[in-house]
């Protein structure tokens, strides 16, 4: 007697019954392979992005916002810190590293960001080819966007001003790349890293004009005006006082110069402690001493997770409230095939089989639908997963790793069996209990 061909039949005596319980089964198990893939690669994604970054200094506002701007760089800046007040710093004893960073422009989406050659260093990032950036206007790109935009080793570009990537005016100064990083699956993947100069030379407002809403040169034609003006009106000094004025517009220059080496700015600073007794005393310090901010990435992003960790948690439960009635949909299904053909198994009975052989065709029927559903909620976990990574890849310009973890996938083919075992324990009680004379003389 092969119990593996009856049950396979059984399986196909019910088709809407077992369409249905593979179907809710299914459902279930892609909720839970798929939520607990996304929040670990989410998770894993940030803390790899964190790199060696123990501290973000930057303008009062948000904590949570000043990380995420400076070290996911998925949000606006808090805005500007001096230079020189975020140097200072750097001396105090406990601080191993501090490297600044400054941006504001961007190329088709992807982020600028004007640093020292240490940035690199937070991330391990290594040259696939070319070199780091060295002079202003040069820069060097991650892989991410080596492969969305196809620039390569000496190709020019004009940066868009603003993190958008459409709505800001194109800046006339050309920035060449040098050097393509290899993949990191972090951030460094989708930034732009050139040197700080050249993020201040591109905004050095003097040399560059400002725009309209239709996208004409403003401030130029305001100058014009305003110098023909002058000249029409004040012809008849001009000869007189120019050596005066040009006295004066020489010391204005000077301390123009000056005041704008001394009032350079930076977006951010991240630092890296000696020791984690820092942690303690350092960003307080910072908090009430400073015109500056001192935000914790771990600590931050430890809050963020709370928040998020709120879906995720009800989608999980949503995922196991599914399962359950799944599990009963299968009970329900096997009982009845147990009740329904009670006769057909009497007789099986009668003809020599026994008790444990009538349970495995029940346990092999229940587990057919288990191993089925299985394997089609996993491929409609990693359909959607896909598809999730995709839209931020679209909105973040980041790239995630489609990883399937092996012990959250395992966690969840465990649960699924115990449910399904337990469904099966339940249906086969009327084969336990099978009065065999009884039902072949049809009594109840």
């Amino acid at each position: 007697m092969n119990i593996w061909k009856i049950s396979v039949k059984n399986f196909r005596y019910k088709p809407l019954y077992t369409f249905l319980g593979i179907l809710i089964l299914s459902v279930s198990i892609a909720l839970l392979v798929g939520i607990q893939q996304l929040d670990t690669s989410f998770r894993k994604q940030m803390e790899n992005s964190l790199g060696d970054i123990d501290m973000v200094v930057g303008a009062k506002g948000s904590p949570l916002q000043l990380v995420l701007a400076s070290v996911l760089h998925i949000d606006n800046p808090t805005g500007n810190i001096p230079y020189e007040e975020a140097k200072k710093l750097l001396k105090n004893p406990m601080i191993e590293k501090g490297v600044p960073i400054s941006y504001g422009d961007n190329y088709m989406g992807y982020r600028i960001v004007g640093t020292t050659p240490e940035f690199t260093a937070l991330y391990n990032a290594i040259l696939k080819e070319g070199k780091n950036p060295e002079k202003p206007m040069e820069v060097a790109i991650g892989a991410t966007i080596a492969d969305a935009t196809g620039l390569g080793i000496g190709d020019t570009f004009q940066s868009s001003h603003g993190l958008a990537e459409t709505g800001g005016h194109a800046h006339n100064d050309l920035l060449k790349v040098v050097g393509i990083y290899e993949p990191t699956h972090k951030v460094m993947d989708r930034l732009i890293i050139t040197g700080l100069q050249t993020v201040w030379d591109v905004h050095d407002h003097e040399s560059e004009p400002s725009y309209s809403k239709e996208g004409r040169v403003v401030e130029q034609e305001k100058h014009h005006h305003e110098e023909g003006e002058h000249h029409h009106n004040e012809e008849g000094h001009e000869h007189e006082h120019e050596e005066e004025h040009e006295h004066e517009g020489h010391e204005q220059e000077t301390e123009h110069g000056h005041q704008e080496e001394h009032e350079k700015e930076i977006t951010s600073m991240l630092i890296s402690f000696r020791n984690p007794m820092a942690l303690l005393t350092t960003p307080r310090t910072i908090n009430e001493n400073t015109n500056m901010q001192a935000a914790l990435p771990k600590f931050e992003l430890e809050r963020l997770y709370q928040f998020t960790g709120v879906g995720v948690k009800t989608i999980t439960w949503i995922a196991y409230a599914i399962l359950v009635i799944s599990c009963i949909t299968i009970f329900i299904s096997l009982y009845r095939m147990v009740r329904d053909r009670a006769f057909d198994l009497a007789l099986m009975r009668s003809y020599g089989a026994n008790t444990f052989q009538l349970i495995k065709m029940v346990a092999y029927e229940g587990l057919l639908i288990s191993l089925i559903a299985f394997v089609i909620g996993v491929l409609l976990s990693q359909i959607g997963i896909y598809f999730i990574f995709e839209m931020i890849t679209d909105q973040y310009k980041q790239k995630m790793p489609l990883e399937l973890g092996f012990q959250e996938l395992f966690k969840t083919a465990v649960l699924v069996l115990l449910m399904v075992l337990f469904s099966i324990l339940l249906a086969i009680n009327p084969i336990i209990k099978m009065n065999i004379s009884k039902i072949l003389s049809h009594e109840k």
